[in-house]
């Protein structure tokens, strides 16, 4: 199960992608910010609980979806590309087994425990 999830989940990057290249921004601008959702962590300063829901709403990918089709209806290419850079952000997160997170603590996902080994 864990390989068909994460085929799914490159699929879902590799789709970011060819929805990126439909944009007309350069690729360093997608090199350049895959890794700025992850600025939701610093909720974790705050504790588990502000830290799981800063790092859900950067990583939910019906957020980024909702983005995305906003700046469509809106025509803001800048508003489409957040929402990609979202969207492809949580698929390679999902890829290395990052998932939502439960109030517990950064490590307790709704992928399974990061850092434990497989069964």
């Amino acid at each position: 199960m864990r390989v068909l999830l994460k085929s799914e989940e490159l699929l879902m990057f590799c789709l970011g992608l060819y929805l990126f290249s439909l944009l007309d921004y350069s690729w360093w601008w997608f090199v350049g910010l895959i890794l700025a959702p992850d600025i939701g962590m610093l909720g974790y300063l705050m504790g588990n609980r502000i830290g799981a829901i800063g790092y859900n709403t950067f990583h939910h990918k019906g957020l980024a979806i909702a983005i995305y089709f906003l700046g469509i209806y809106l025509s803001l290419p800048l508003c489409q590309l957040i929402g990609i850079i979202l969207f492809s952000h949580a698929s390679m997160d999902r890829i290395f087994g990052y998932g939502l997170k439960y109030n517990k603590g950064f490590k307790y996902t709704h992928l399974g425990e990061i850092g434990k080994a497989n069964e």
